[in-house]
């Protein structure tokens, strides 16, 4: 596909808003697909829209513990007496005759008898003797679950797009299915650059540090639902990069890093980036992660993070994340926005929209609140660990004092 970014180059900060239909419209889904058993279906997403090959109940069915009769035998009275014909369980239905004056003693599920076309729930019922004392029914048809009324046979139940949660699992399970055809998982290739990076469980020399931005980026792409391709960290080596870029574009629909990225940042991973691919370094008006460079190596979307660690999670919320449901052809969905009320101030410089991580609670009286996480430094990655949302600052705010409303975003997606 070839890249049309241009209105990307233009100087100045983008505004998020506007980069994000940027990248979706470089984006396809994946048309791949395969068969999975149901049992290995959750998460995955449907290829291919289902539809019901039985109705919904299949069979008249008793929404109760109860009595099953004929209503018009009340003859418009508020109470009626009948003799037990027999009992219905789930699964073990009456199959006897039901003479006149008599009901039918069944369980929630149980299919109702045919002749029956009411049940009364047992709270509402005596036994009298061998009577069974039906008292003050609600009306004809009353706790029947009719045959269809959730739908009907050939009725579309899912569509394709669908990711499939616990619910969907049911309700494929009550439909019958027990094989689908799910998206083909996108393969995503990531590794860390730089000679100071260490493997976590090794000792540190002067100067470097734990490689902490591939853990994080881990977590987020397993959240999302691909497979990943794990590379590991590559030195500042020219050669060893550019084999690392082609490795990762030959294998993946994306390859992901973090760092290396900002504007007239002077290492190799810019060089080796602009000879292998068509990539466009982008400057973002979000704080945390200003830098953010997207385009294609080979065949894969490239998309590469700031080095700062809640940098690196901001923008793939705000920007991986959407390109991630694309691929898999799922539709785009609005976040839950809510209006808090501030617990602490909160210092903020015009320029740039901000996600500052928020605590989001109620207050005793019931309102919501948000408080925030502590100092906001975008290498501060315990107060990502601390949040359970983002505070939305506007681009062009300032300052906020303790009682005034902001917007806060719960987490959700990746971040959940």
């Amino acid at each position: 596909m070839p890249m049309t970014l241009d209105p990307c180059a233009k100087p100045g900060l983008i505004h998020p808003d506007e980069a994000i239909p940027l990248l979706l419209s470089q984006v396809s889904a994946i048309d791949d697909s395969e068969m999975v058993r149901l049992a290995e279906a959750l998460d995955r997403v449907l290829a291919e829209d289902l539809a019901s090959g039985l109705d919904l109940p299949p069979f008249d069915n008793s929404a109760m513990d109860g009595y099953a009769f004929r209503f018009d035998e009340l003859n418009g009275q508020e109470s009626g007496s009948f003799k037990l014909a027999g009992q219905a369980f789930a699964g073990h239905p009456f199959t006897g005759e039901l003479p006149p004056g008599h009901c039918v003693r069944i369980m929630t599920g149980a299919p109702v008898p045919a002749a029956c076309d009411t049940v009364q729930m047992q709270e509402q019922t005596q036994v009298q003797g061998d009577a069974i004392i039906i008292q003050a029914p609600k009306g004809k048809g009353a706790n029947v679950r009719r045959r269809g009324e959730e739908l009907k046979a050939g009725t579309r139940v899912l569509t394709a797009g669908t990711r499939i949660r616990a619910a969907e699992l049911g309700v494929i399970a009550t439909i019958g299915i027990s094989q689908l055809r799910v998206v083909r998982r996108p393969i995503v290739a990531f590794f860390s650059t730089g000679d100071e990076l260490r493997p976590v469980g090794s000792e540190l020399a002067p100067g470097q540090i734990y490689d902490s931005n591939r853990y994080s980026i881990l977590g987020l792409l397993q959240k999302a639902g691909v497979e990943w391709l794990d590379l590991g960290v590559i030195p500042d080596d020219p050669e060893a990069l550019r084999q690392a870029f082609r490795t990762a574009a030959a294998k993946a629909d994306m390859v992901l890093t973090s760092g290396g990225v900002s504007v007239g940042e002077a290492d190799y991973t810019k060089q080796i980036l602009e000879q292998e691919g068509q990539i466009h370094f982008w400057k973002l008006a979000i704080k945390p992660g200003k830098p953010f460079a997207f385009g294609r190596i080979g065949k894969a979307l490239f998309c590469g993070l700031p080095g700062n660690p809640v940098s690196s999670m901001v923008t793939f919320h705000k920007l991986v994340w959407p390109m991630l449901l694309k691929l898999q052809g799922q539709a785009q969905s609005q976040p839950l926005i809510l209006a808090a009320a501030l617990s602490t101030a909160l210092r903020k410089q015009p320029g740039r929209v901000e996600y500052q991580r928020g605590i989001l609670s109620r207050n005793a009286e019931g309102a919501l609140e948000v408080a925030l996480t502590g100092s906001q430094g975008s290498g501060m990655l315990t107060s990502m660990s601390l949040a359970n949302c983002f505070i939305l600052l506007d681009q062009y705010q300032g300052d906020l004092q303790v009682g005034e409303t902001v917007m806060v975003e719960p987490f959700h997606g990746a971040l959940a």
